[in-house]
């Protein structure tokens, strides 16, 4: 859903050199680009820019990105890519559980940088084209899924998921108690070719496990995962 529009891009990183180095990348991909130093600022330009997609940094000075994405998160879903220092889980975890969608380990490469976007940017708008061809809504045990207004509440209860989460429940409630495999995942959630972001994939169940309940996502161990309705 392009229409020759320029993609909104925020990039939030207080190292400048690389912050230059990634809006220079992507004014050259064809993306308008505004930049942010530290956490008060880019909840500010969030604010008033309206991105389409934030490059998000974890280490910022004022408060970290984690508090960025809270504060951005809760006034509108947003794709987030988060840029991490080191390839921890448990940091991963609390990226995911705020409300980032993907993540990238320093150093990385440009050309991954831009890749991740776009499939970021793709999916996004591949889901909200789906919601005006499928039913409305699904309901999967306590579970329901308003896909148009991309809400989802259990047991009548308002969960905030991020657009990756949501599309992975859609995805399991699609097919509920039909286990998914983790390559089955990666291609209709990430449009990953291949099956080397299995960790990936996880790592979004255990943030999603945790938003709504335990039980509800069941793993098949070697196989992939399955939205049980009981």
């Amino acid at each position: 859903m392009d229409n020759g529009v320029r993609r909104r891009v925020l990039v939030v990183e207080d190292e400048r050199t690389i912050n230059q180095a990634v809006g220079d990348r992507l004014l050259a991909e064809g993306f308008a680009v505004r930049q942010a130093y530290d956490g008060p600022g880019a909840v500010a330009a969030a604010q008033e820019w309206d991105p389409d997609l934030l490059v998000l940094d974890v280490m910022l000075p004022g408060f970290d990105g984690h508090e960025v994405c809270r504060r951005v998160q809760a006034d509108r879903p947003v794709p987030v890519l988060m840029l991490t220092a080191r390839d921890d889980e448990t940091d991963v975890l609390v990226g995911l559980g705020v409300g980032a969608d993907d993540y990238l380990t320093k150093p990385f490469s440009m050309r991954e940088l831009v890749a991740r976007i776009r499939v970021l940017l793709r999916r996004v708008d591949r889901a909200a084209e789906l919601a005006t061809r499928t039913p409305a809504t699904l309901t999967v045990g306590p579970v329901r899924i308003d896909r148009s207004g991309r809400r989802v509440h259990v047991d009548g209860v308002d969960v905030h998921l991020t657009p990756t989460e949501f599309d992975l429940l859609v995805c399991l409630a699609e097919a509920p108690g039909t286990v998914r495999t983790r390559e089955h995942l990666l291609a209709e959630v990430w449009d990953w070719p291949d099956a080397a972001g299995t960790r990936t994939v996880d790592s979004h169940v255990k943030s999603l496990r945790g938003k709504l309940g335990a039980g509800l996502v069941r793993t098949v161990h070697g196989v992939g995962y399955a939205l049980e309705g009981a």
